[in-house]
């Protein structure tokens, strides 16, 4: 795929001085500001804003997103879905396909009995299973079906395909809620536009499908960053964008969001210099490996756009420069707007919180590794 320039004017606030690298550094007015905008506009069009919590994994921010208005959080899995329910915030939507045996059904159960849970499926074995998790709870478990709008990763092909799962999770005494989707094809420079479409047409389908086979359809729900606002029309009446609170270098390639958008990046220290490179103590094990296919290097320097994070080991970011382009000298620290951020959270205990005021203060990511 053809490569698209990151823009190159990003600025980012100062860094905290005396940071103990590699460090992942949050500024906090930044994420008001993205949580503020995206509720402000979803609200005047009455949809429901549930954020996926995966991004930022932190109670904190989820309370900032909830304070603001959003109706619930969104997970991907039970065990942040645990976390949340722990921490007091109850309305959640597990918006994976989760399959309930073993250890998962217990915990499903128990984390139904306590919060009030949605759960994703695609297939009546999945619905089977969930059914039996909550054999006897007194309420019924609420299930959206998931649709697939073209990302081609999970989801039931054809409206008819979902009524199937619908009809056999009623008869388990499942509640079938509505439908939900994910215009995971929208991660493509120019995509975002047609996934939108892709994502508000299925769901409608879907849900005229279910309507037409006796489903009071309550919620219909689409989630990407990308897709944001252009999928909140329609029948569409609920969105859970994810990384749109911290932003990330991807959705700045893909013009989903703007450069003062960007509230992280991960703050590292050059530790060796050569005429045409310098290294820095951010490897994989702070940057990932993620590298879409329309940027180039594993990061964004805001100081030194032309630079590439070419190449990381775990402990080693290897940042070529171009001829006449000056490097920084050893010991300083830089700041790296980090391709994909969800991934780069979940590598962290905690992270540096950069208070409106300019203090600093150590948030912890409390659903860090809970990936199952």
């Amino acid at each position: 795929m053809q490569q698209e320039r990151v823009p190159d004017l990003v600025e980012i606030p100062p860094l905290p001085v005396g940071l103990d690298t590699p460090a992942l550094v949050v500024f906090i007015d930044r994420v008001a500001t993205n949580i503020e905008r995206l509720q402000r506009t979803l609200d005047l069009r009455g949809v429901r804003l549930r954020p996926h919590a995966k991004t930022h994994k932190s109670v904190r921010i989820a309370r900032l997103q909830l304070e603001a208005g959003a109706a619930g959080l969104t997970t991907g899995t039970l065990g942040e879905a645990e976390v949340f329910a722990l921490a007091g915030i109850r309305d959640l939507f597990i918006a994976y396909p989760v399959w309930a045996e073993g250890p998962k059904a217990s915990r499903l159960r128990s984390l139904h009995d306590a919060a009030d849970l949605r759960v994703g499926v695609d297939s009546v074995a999945g619905a089977e299973r969930l059914a039996a998790a909550v054999a006897g709870a007194r309420r019924p478990l609420r299930i959206l079906v998931e649709l697939d709008s073209g990302g081609h990763r999970t989801g039931v092909a054809t409206p008819d395909g979902a009524v199937q799962v619908a009809i056999i999770a009623r008869r388990l005494g499942l509640d079938v809620e509505g439908v939900f989707t994910h215009g995971g094809h929208s991660y493509r420079p120019g995509a975002a536009a047609t996934a939108a479409l892709d994502e508000a047409s299925t769901l409608d389908a879907g849900a005229r499908a279910l309507e037409a086979a006796g489903f009071e359809v309550r919620t219909i729900s689409a989630g990407s960053t990308p897709t944001r606002e252009l999928a909140a029309h329609a029948r569409v009446n609920e969105i859970r964008a994810g990384t749109y609170v911290l932003g990330d270098r991807q959705q700045l390639a893909l013009r989903a969001i703007e450069p003062e958008g960007i509230a992280a990046v991960v703050a590292a220290t050059v530790v060796s210099v050569a005429p045409d490179r310098f290294v820095v103590d951010a490897g994989a094990k702070a940057l990932t490996k993620d590298l879409p296919a329309f940027v180039a290097g594993y990061g964004l320097l805001p100081r030194w756009p032309t630079a590439v994070v070419e190449r990381v080991n775990d402990y080693h970011g290897v940042v070529s420069l171009p001829d006449g382009v000056a490097s920084p000298a050893l010991g300083d620290v830089v700041a790296i707007v980090p391709n994909h951020i969800c991934p780069v959270v979940d590598l962290v205990a905690s992270f540096v919180a950069v208070l409106p005021d300019g203090r600093a203060e150590s948030w912890p990511v409390d659903a860090r590794g809970r990936s199952g």
